[in-house]
């Protein structure tokens, strides 16, 4: 089956997964995350992509990006594995491809699973059981978006914004998302969508995406919908 074309709109925010080749590692050393950070963090700047939440896993990477142009998100993508594929082969002696193929996104409902998102970003070393709690987690925007630490690559989602009147209060309701396991029907949802290039959202937020690109946003004859019968009663904590 060929490949869908990525979704791209400006002002909607954007899931997205880079794997390493073959699942290999491409992190080694604390220096190989704090480089990755800074690289993402100019390319980011320079072709102006908000980034509101990450997760550097030792074998890939999870962003939750709003773009400002069609291409923005594609070009940053571009430039950063360009950067830290130069640096990694030069620290490591070693040539060729280090990512995966192209990454992989999904266009995220700020209305339906914004925050949802921002959750499994930042739950993934808790799923893959390297750490008991996100917050133990050095490498992802968890520290920033809970704890307050200062993060100079992030910049927070309107709708992060709406949590609280101010970033004690943002911070608090934060951590209370966290409470609990996530829903299996929503990993499972957020996951297909990324993978398979879907709109991650409800019915009508899909209708608008497919109005708006002339293309469909998720597969024939299943709605994808959280309240659909696929999901109803499936995976609840």
């Amino acid at each position: 089956m060929a490949r869908l074309p990525r979704l791209y709109l400006p002002g909607c925010a954007q899931h997205v997964i880079q794997r390493g080749n073959n699942r290999e590692a491409c992190f080694y050393d604390e220096a190989d995350y704090r480089a990755y950070l800074s690289f993402l963090k100019d390319a980011a700047a320079k072709y102006d992509v908000a980034i509101h939440a990450f997760v550097l896993m030792t074998n890939h990477v999870h962003l939750l990006a709003t773009p400002s142009s069609e291409q923005s998100v594609s070009r940053m993508m571009q430039a950063l594995g360009r950067k830290y594929v130069q640096y990694f082969n030069f620290t490591y002696n070693r040539t060729g491809t280090l990512w995966e193929g192209r990454y992989k996104s999904t266009l995220v409902s700020e209305n339906n699973y914004l925050l949802t998102v921002y959750r499994y970003i930042e739950l993934n070393p808790v799923r893959a059981n390297m750490v008991a709690h996100a917050a133990d987690y050095p490498w992802s925007s968890y520290q920033g978006n809970a704890l307050g630490k200062p993060i100079q690559l992030l910049t927070a989602h309107p709708l992060y914004n709406q949590l609280g009147k101010n970033n004690a209060d943002r911070q608090k309701a934060y951590r209370g998302l966290f409470r609990g396991r996530m829903a299996e029907c929503d990993v499972r949802a957020i996951g297909e969508a990324t993978n398979k290039a879907w709109v991650l959202g409800d019915d009508r937020f899909k209708a608008q995406i497919e109005a708006k690109t002339g293309r469909r946003a998720s597969p024939s004859g299943r709605g994808g919908d959280r309240k659909s019968a696929e999901y109803r009663g499936v995976g609840k904590d």
